[in-house]
This record gives structure tokens, C-alpha cells and sequence, in this order.
């Protein structure tokens, strides 16, 4: 009986929350050892994965956040009430060069991607995708940028250990690799996969 109200206190919470909850979050929240916790994520997980129910449990971003089921993605886009924000080429060109380089400078994305980036990079940083990761140890100490973990949520991945892996270059011509390809296709599994985050 105490376990079922326990279990119904998590599943509040990681719905109230609507962003993804650490295991120490929740066992300091719930009062509760971090063992417990993981018992108790376990158990709705089990229940969650039983085909008549709705959502699923998700670990994303370093934590754990309630979703809707992939299957019910075409019911749920009847409910959107404002529009999507979409990112131009260029933004998910230098949002790419920041997931892969990290943390990188300002002239360096510039480097790969041969024009100046200084209005995306702000764009990034007000959309909450990229942020300040301290200074370059060289001269005129530049900011560097790295990754977000909205940026881990959007993309619905736990860990930037997720991303794809990068071609290897061979010694003869440089292969001309696209990192945007590879965030693209990062963003069109996670939307087939597992839209509907709530």
C-alpha cells in the first residue's frame, strides 16, 4: 500500500515537472534513499510499458521525464496551439559545430564554417541551446560555447556520448564531412521515435 502511494507520488511528480528529474532530485523531493528511487522508476517503467497505457518513461538528459507514446504522436499534434521554432541552415550548421568541437570559440566555428557566425551564435544562446562555458587560455581570452541540456532534451538524448560518431578521415583526399547531416539525422530519429514529450 505504501509502495503503490510512493509510486503514484513519482509519477506526480515527473508529471508536474515536465522537464527531465535527476534520481537525486526525486530522492531528495520524495525523502527517500536513491536505491529506492531507482526501485520505484523501475516499477512504473514496468507499468508504463504495457501496450494499453499512453506514456512512456524516458531517460533523457541526465534525468527522467514522463513522454507520450510514439503511437500517439498524430492525436497529440492536434493540440499544438503555437508554432514550432524552427532553425534556419546556418543555425543548425554552427549548433552542429558547437555539439561536435565543444567547447569551441566564436572563430572557430568561423574556420569550419567560413563565414561569420556571431548572429546565429546570439540566437543559439537566446533559444537556450548553446551557453558560455568560460574562456579560452590564449590571447584576447575568447569565449567558448558549449551545449545545453536543453539541447540534450530537444535532441532527446541522455548524454552528448549519444551523438553520432563522426566519419574517420583516411590519409589520401580529406572527406568532406557534414555535421549537420549528422545532427539532422540525430533530430529525425528522435522525432520519429519519441515525439510527444510532455
Amino acid at each position: 500500500m505504501f509502495n503503490d502511494y510512493m509510486l503514484g507520488s513519482l509519477e506526480a511528480l515527473l508529471f508536474a515537472a515536465g522537464e527531465p528529474l535527476t534520481v537525486a532530485q526525486l530522492a531528495g523531493i520524495m525523502q527517500l534513499d536513491k536505491p529506492q528511487v531507482w526501485e520505484l522508476l523501475t516499477q512504473l517503467e514496468e507499468s508504463y510499458n504495457e501496450e494499453n497505457r499512453g506514456l512512456c518513461l524516458r531517460q533523457v538528459a541526465g534525468g527522467w521525464q514522463l513522454c507520450a507514446k510514439p503511437q500517439h504522436y498524430g492525436l497529440l499534434k492536434q493540440l499544438e496551439r503555437v508554432q514550432e521554432v524552427k532553425l534556419s541552415a546556418a543555425a543548425m550548421e554552427t549548433l552542429a559545430i558547437v555539439a561536435f568541437k565543444q567547447p569551441v570559440t566564436r572563430s572557430e566555428m568561423e574556420a569550419i564554417r567560413g563565414v561569420k557566425v556571431d548572429g546565429v551564435v546570439n540566437t543559439l544562446v537566446d533559444y537556450g541551446l548553446i551557453c558560455e562555458a568560460g574562456r579560452k587560455d590564449t590571447l584576447g581570452h575568447p569565449i567558448l560555447y558549449a551545449t545545453t541540456d536543453k539541447f540534450l532534451l530537444t535532441f532527446g538524448l541522455n548524454s552528448l556520448n549519444e551523438l553520432p560518431a563522426l566519419p574517420e578521415e583516411d590519409g589520401a583526399e580529406p572527406e568532406q564531412i557534414s555535421l549537420l547531416d549528422s545532427l539532422k539525422d540525430a533530430a529525425e530519429n528522435e522525432n520519429t521515435e519519441n515525439n510527444g514529450a510532455i
